[in-house]
């Protein structure tokens, strides 16, 4: 079945025929990163087999899309992921651990890909990991105890990923269960969330617990989350004191977008079925009013990216606590006029989605379908 149009030899980025093909993988995916020139794509495995915990190596070229390589991590499986922007190093967040992996080798099938690892403590829940742009600091999520880790990436290198005691520089402390790590376009602020306010910051209890019989009965007993605003700078120097502003952003926020230019932030706010849009200006010096929109999308959205130059925000909605694994959509929204524009049909409990860097491609997993699935972001299949 041809899935592709034609396109020169070697070509990466050879658009679709379809809008959207979807392609079957060995155990359910979490993250996916592409590489820079887009022919490659790492996939993260989870919940699967110990043999397909792991990262899938897959390449892209002719208008095909082809498992190539494969590489265990752990029994756990490998979750968030990101790519330093020499393009050299694939770093994972895998549970207690934080991995890193020789791109050059992964891709090539020769020699151990694996450079080292650190961790980050027992018990720790590394769950989203992210870089800053001159490839110095990384941070990441530690879900269970409601941390980021700020690790020094060159003193990580050059110890061979082999001694915490040199790398790790601190911990921020945030939240219940933080997962979002995005940059600010000048770098110098990292905007993160948590999906549940501390009991010591007193906020109101404002949601019910997702999953339970107060849930369905909509019972409050549990504070919103928040967006976290993290100065960089600061947190090179002492974690400790790197926050600057906690926001209240609905019922179990998750991941987050950010526009181009840097203005507004897009969180899903799992157990409020919405995307909420905040002003990045007024998060530290106006909070009661850098909220500026709410848009319901369908059910407990998760993933969510920006496109089309800001113009347009996709989130996923996973359903997460609804029934079964049945297939499910992408909420396509206009950021101008704040509306809804339509869905887009996808597999069961979509995660993650990454944009190629020329823009034009949309790379999605689908966790409960065990699949990619990729899609022309010029020619959107909104329904």
């Amino acid at each position: 079945m041809l899935l592709f149009a034609s396109a020169d030899a070697g070509d990466c980025n050879a658009r679709a025929v379809s809008p959207s093909v979807t392609f079957p993988l060995p155990a359910p995916p979490f993250g996916i990163v592409p590489t820079q020139d887009g022919c490659w794509l790492f996939v993260s495995m989870v919940g699967g087999p110990v043999s397909h915990a792991g990262i899938a190596g897959l390449r892209r070229t002719d208008g095909r899309v082809e498992l190539q390589r494969w590489f265990p991590v752990n029994s756990l499986g490998a979750l968030g992921m990101t790519l330093t922007h020499d393009g050299k190093l694939l770093v994972i967040a895998a549970g207690d651990d934080v991995r890193f992996l020789d791109v050059a080798r992964l891709i090539a099938g020769n020699g151990d890909p694996a450079l080292g690892q650190l961790s980050d403590g027992d018990g720790a829940g590394s769950v989203y990991a992210n870089i800053t742009a001159d490839d110095k600091l990384l941070f990441v999520s530690d879900e269970d105890q409601r941390s980021i880790t700020v690790i020094d990436l060159e003193k990580a290198r050059a110890s061979g990923y082999q001694s915490e005691a040199a790398a790790i520089i601190g911990k921020i402390p945030v939240g219940e269960r933080p997962i979002a790590l995005t940059f600010s376009p000048d770098g110098k602020t990292l905007y993160t969330t948590s999906e549940a306010a501390l009991p010591e910051w007193k906020w109101p209890k404002a949601c019910a617990p997702e999953g339970s019989k107060s849930a369905k009965a909509k019972v409050t007993s549990v504070p919103e989350g928040a967006v976290i605003v993290v100065d960089v700078a600061r947190a090179k120097a002492n974690p400790s004191e790197a926050v600057v502003a906690r926001v209240p952003a609905g019922c179990s926020p998750e991941r987050m977008a950010i526009a181009p230019a840097g203005d507004r932030i897009y969180v899903t706010a799992r157990d409020s079925n919405a995307v909420l849009v905040f002003d990045t200006g007024k998060l530290v010096s106006d909070a009661t009013h850098a909220r500026i929109a709410t848009m319901a999308v369908v059910s407990a959205p998760v993933t969510v990216v920006v496109i089309d130059h800001g113009r347009k925000v996709i989130a996923g909605n996973s359903n997460r606590f609804g029934a079964g694994n049945q297939p499910l959509t992408l909420t396509v929204l206009d950021a101008v006029e704040m509306k809804t524009l339509g869905q887009i049909a996808v597999g069961a409990i979509p995660p993650e989605m990454a944009l190629s860097a020329d823009g034009h491609t949309l790379f999605l997993t689908n966790f409960g379908s065990k699949s990619l699935q990729v899609m022309d972001v010029d020619r959107l299949p909104i329904q």
